[in-house]
């Protein structure tokens, strides 16, 4: 496991930011050891919901975790708004760092995660390989 610490810098997507640097890094697998910083918007989906929840207001990362893979993310979140109010949710595309997001990320050269379909659960889920193993279903 190699550690990469980030700073994602104002007006930055989250979890656009966070792929991009693990692909920069030839790495096809990551999770997100620790994450904190503030977003406007926050952009989540909460549990068994089909729709988005966007906050437009300021927002703190009270903690952030998840796994990256070659073809795309899994990432949850804890935010507060300005009236201390705490909602978590999966991490959707349009979440923009407001002033700073710290996140500590671990590699795993040896291995490769990517989403595949799962007939049990209808979605795509994370399937882990030995980065010696060839790929296969995940496009890359």
């Amino acid at each position: 496991m190699n550690v990469l610490p980030i700073r994602l810098l104002p007006g930055q997507d989250l979890r656009r930011a966070l792929e991009a640097a693990v692909a920069e890094c030839g790495c096809a697998a990551a999770f997100v050891l620790s994450g904190v910083g503030s977003l406007a918007p926050a952009i989540l989906r909460l549990a068994g919901a089909t729709e988005l929840r966007e906050n437009t207001g300021d927002t703190e990362i009270l903690s952030l975790s998840g796994s990256i893979a070659v073809n795309g993310s899994h990432l949850h979140a804890t935010v507060s708004d300005a009236q201390g109010t705490v909602i978590g949710g999966h991490v959707a595309y349009g979440c923009v760092v407001r002033t700073t997001a710290e996140v500590l990320l671990a590699l795993l050269p040896d291995w490769r995660f990517s989403r595949e379909h799962d007939a049990a659960t209808g979605y795509d889920e994370l399937v882990v390989r030995p980065a010696s193993q060839p790929a296969t279903g995940d496009g890359v």
